[in-house]
C-alpha cells in the first residue's frame, strides 16, 4: 500500500513541476487539470509527511529504551505515534480509490410505486420526502420534475432534481427496490403488510455527454394536472418527450412554461441514456460484480423499513438503523456514509490485492 501511495505522492511533485512551466498555461483545458489532480493530492502528501515523522519518532523512543530518565517518555511518545499511524494509514487508504468521474455531479431521482398498491403510493411519497428533506438539510436544491398522484393517496412515480456538491456521490447506492413493513390505517385486525417502491439515482449528464438527434425525437404536449395555477390546466405545457430508438419516455410537467419543461425533460433524456451506457460499459469491463455496493441494480432489494420494529435494515451491508421517523423525515446521512465507507473498504482491499 505505501509504495502506491508514495507513487501518487511524485505524481503529486511532477503535476507541480509542469504548473511551474509557463508553456502548459497556454493550453487552459490541460492546466485546468493538472490544477485539480494536484489539490486532489495536496492532502495525501501532508499525511505521508506526518507519517514519516510518526515512524521517525518510534526509531528515535526504540534507541532512549533502556535510558533511565528518557526511557518512560519515549516510550509514551512511541505510543502516540502507533496510534496516529493508524489513523494516518486509514486516511491514505482511501487516495488508491480510483475517483468516481461522475461523484460530484447533480442527480435526477425517479421514485416508481411498487407492489402493495396503496400502500406502496403511500411508501413511495415518503421516500421522495426523505431525499428532498435531506437534500434540504445539505443545503442542496431540491427541483421537482414530473408527479403522478395515486387516487387514495401518495404518488404513482414521480422525478426529482438535485442540485449541489457531491450529489451523485452521496446518494449513488439508493438505486434499487426499497421495501415497507408496517400496519396500514386501513387494517382493522393489525396485520403487517409489505409494500414495495423503485427509487434510481441518475447522475445529470451534459449535451457533451449525450449525442441526442432531434430525428429520433418524439415529442408530445398535453394539459398539466396538479399545482401550477389555472394556467397549468388550460394550456398545453406539460412536455413528454419519447427517444425512438430506445423507446425511453420521459415528461415533466411541473413548470407554467412549455419551454421550460422540455428543457427539464431533455435532461431527463439525457441523464437517463447516459446513465444507461455508463451501466453498459461497466459490465462489458466486468465493473459490476454481484453484491457491490451501488451497482445501480434497480430490481435488487437493497432496503427494508420496518416500522413495528422502528428499524431499517440496509441488505447490502447487513447493518440495522433505528429511529425510523426521523430517518424518513431526512436524517439518513448515518445510512448514506455507512454505504459509502463499506463501498470504500471493498475498492480498497481490490485495488490491493492487484
Amino acid at each position: 500500500m505505501l509504495d502506491k501511495l508514495r507513487q501518487l505522492a511524485r505524481e503529486h511533485a511532477d503535476l507541480q513541476k509542469k504548473l511551474s512551466d509557463s508553456s502548459i498555461h497556454a493550453d487552459h483545458k490541460e492546466l485546468a487539470r493538472i490544477g485539480r489532480r494536484t489539490k486532489e493530492l495536496d492532502r495525501l502528501v501532508v499525511l505521508l509527511r506526518e507519517y514519516d515523522a510518526c515512524q521517525n519518532a518510534i526509531k528515535e523512543a526504540a534507541k532512549l529504551k533502556n535510558d533511565p530518565e528518557l526511557g518512560a517518555i519515549a516510550e509514551e511518545d512511541a505510543a502516540a505515534a502507533l496510534k496516529k499511524i493508524s489513523q494516518l494509514e486509514k486516511e491514505m487508504r482511501s487516495f488508491l480509490i480510483p475517483k468516481d468521474p461522475d461523484g460530484e455531479r447533480n442527480v435526477i431521482i425517479e421514485v416508481r410505486a411498487g407492489a402493495g398498491g396503496n400502500e406502496a403510493a403511500l411508501f413511495a411519497a415518503e421516500l421522495l420526502r426523505m431525499y428532498l428533506r435531506y437534500a434540504e438539510v445539505r443545503g442542496w436544491k431540491p427541483e421537482l420534475l414530473n408527479k403522478s398522484d395515486a387516487d387514495s393517496g401518495g404518488i404513482k412515480e414521480a422525478s426529482c432534481k438535485i442540485t449541489g456538491a457531491g450529489v451523485y456521490g452521496t446518494l449513488k447506492y439508493e438505486s434499487g427496490v426499497h421495501r415497507v413493513q408496517r400496519i396500514p390505517s386501513t387494517e382493522a385486525k393489525g396485520r403487517i403488510h409489505t409494500s414495495t417502491a423503485t427509487v434510481a439515482i441518475l447522475p445529470e449528464a451534459e449535451e457533451v455527454d449525450v449525442v441526442i438527434k432531434p430525428e429520433d425525437l418524439r415529442v408530445d404536449t398535453y394539459r398539466s394536472g396538479g399545482a401550477g395555477g389555472q394556467n397549468v390546466n388550460k394550456v398545453e405545457t406539460a412536455v413528454r418527450i419519447t427517444h425512438i430508438p430506445t423507446n425511453t419516455v420521459v415528461a415533466c410537467q411541473t413548470e407554467r412554461s412549455q419551454l421550460k419543461n422540455k428543457m427539464l425533460a431533455m435532461s431527463m433524456l439525457r441523464s437517463r441514456l447516459y446513465s444507461a451506457e455508463r451501466e453498459r460499459q461497466a459490465k462489458e469491463t466486468g465493473e459490476l460484480r454481484s453484491g457491490q455496493i451501488g451497482s445501480g441494480d434497480r430490481s435488487e432489494k437493497i432496503r427494508t423499513y420496518n416500522f413495528p420494529q422502528d428499524r431499517v435494515t440496509d441488505h447490502r451491508i447487513g447493518a440495522n438503523f433505528s429511529n425510523l421517523p426521523g430517518i424518513m423525515e431526512g436524517d439518513a446521512g448515518k445510512i448514506f456514509a455507512a454505504l459509502r465507507e463499506k463501498d470504500e473498504e471493498q475498492k480498497i482491499a481490490l485495488v490491493e490485492r492487484k
